[in-house]
């Protein structure tokens, strides 16, 4: 046999479709990376939103902070405005003196009743609102 008539082996080249070389692509990892903090700016901005005391909300709104203990506050939001009431812990005294008495009636509403003393006598009961 004459050796031009020799036919080399072929080789087999393999495709693979499943291998992924875009792994190895430095890259990506900073495109996930900032997927990652826009969820969390998408987050945050929900939160800002939904707090109570957002600047850009329109109710006026109360909040209480630790209620019932001495270092109870009170932020009161009226409009834009932003009011913080701080207790001390003490209790409450004042000067005054009794002025009448309220009474629910079985209908829900309320009567008020001064006291003799306190105005003159011939004042009728008249009903609270």
């Amino acid at each position: 046999m004459p050796d031009h008539l020799v036919v080399a082996p072929r080789r087999r080249i393999s495709i693979n479709i499943l291998d992924d070389d875009d792994g190895d692509d430095p890259i990506l990892s900073v495109v996930n990376i900032v997927d990652v903090f826009l969820v969390i700016i998408a987050v945050l901005l929900i939160a800002v939103i939904e707090n109570p005391l957002n600047p850009f909300a329109t109710q006026d709104v109360i909040v209480i902070k630790n209620p019932g203990q001495p270092d109870m506050a009170m932020v009161v939001k009226e409009g834009q405005e932003l009011k913080e009431y701080k207790s001390s812990g003490q209790i409450g005294e004042g000067q005054g003196a009794k002025a009448g008495t309220a009474y629910r009636l079985k209908n829900g509403s309320m009567v008020y009743v001064p006291e003799s003393g306190s105005g003159s006598s011939n004042t009728p009961a008249r009903p609270l609102q």
